[in-house]
């Protein structure tokens, strides 16, 4: 497989943290997800998140996006406390954009007509609202389907679509759900691209949260492995690799990214 990403950059990232979760737990009824989680996502950084299913990645997201809340520890956005925030305000205020693992968009509304619904929620301007529309079809090659109802496009269309959909509110930090699940070779590398080249032009911090270890470990900065509550490694996708803590938990012994 193609190395998607060739380098990694890291001096600009340290001087603006978008999101950090500190010491945060989370439960459901007797069954421990988090335990003592924390973790920082930078201006312009991918960070990937992985591990076995229950280890509790989704439910990171849905404390980010404010869907629930956490029984100890604290939600921050820059310096502002956003634990007890709800989702509306989060979304608004903080720029969050999220792509689900599934679904997305109307099914029943063509590519366009996704877009513009979302558009006149989001965007106040009409000409604005025309205008990021346009750019966004263009970016992301959607222009010979934008009257096509979504139902019928492509898995990789469809990804694309739900992707331009989050960028409307120009957010500061995406939050990308399995988002290679289900996908054929050439259109993971075509999202990894998508993925790579938003962080150098839009500097979105961006998490990634996959089982596809080794299309996660092409595009992200760092990345991390959760396991029985617990971040248990962490690190580039390097010493991820090389550590014996994630090979035991994670990798196995004959796991490589390339």
């Amino acid at each position: 497989m193609a190395i998607i990403k060739k380098f990694r950059i890291k001096s600009f990232k340290k001087n603006e943290t978008l999101l950090e979760l500190k010491n945060i737990s989370k439960s459901f009824g007797d069954r421990k997800i988090l335990e003592n989680i924390s973790l920082k996502v930078n201006r312009g950084e991918i960070l990937g998140l992985l591990g076995p299913n229950g280890a509790g990645k989704s439910t990171i997201f849905n404390l980010i996006t404010g869907l629930i809340k956490p029984e100890y520890g604290k939600i921050l956005f820059g310096t502002k406390d956003a634990t007890e925030f709800p989702i509306y305000m989060r979304t608004k205020e903080f720029k969050i954009g999220y792509v689900p693992q599934y679904g997305g968009y109307f099914s029943d509304l063509t590519a366009y007509e996704n877009l513009k619904a979302i558009a006149q929620i989001l965007i106040k301007d009409q000409r604005e609202q025309n205008s990021k529309i346009e750019y966004l079809i263009s970016k992301f090659e959607l222009d010979y389907v934008r009257n096509i109802k979504s139902s019928y496009l492509s898995g990789g269309q469809k990804k694309k679509l739900v992707i331009a959909l989050a960028l409307l509110g120009d957010p500061k930090i995406l939050l990308l759900d399995e988002c290679f699940a289900a996908l054929d070779v050439l259109t993971i590398q075509m999202l990894q691209k998508i993925i790579v080249n938003l962080q150098t032009e839009e500097r979105i911090g961006i998490i990634i949260c996959d089982h596809q270890a080794r299309d996660l470990l092409s595009c992200v900065d760092v990345a991390m492995i959760l396991s029985n509550c617990k971040i248990i490694a962490q690190g580039t996708p390097k010493e991820l690799v090389n550590n014996i803590e994630a090979r035991n938990a994670y990798f196995g012994d004959t796991f490589k990214i390339n």
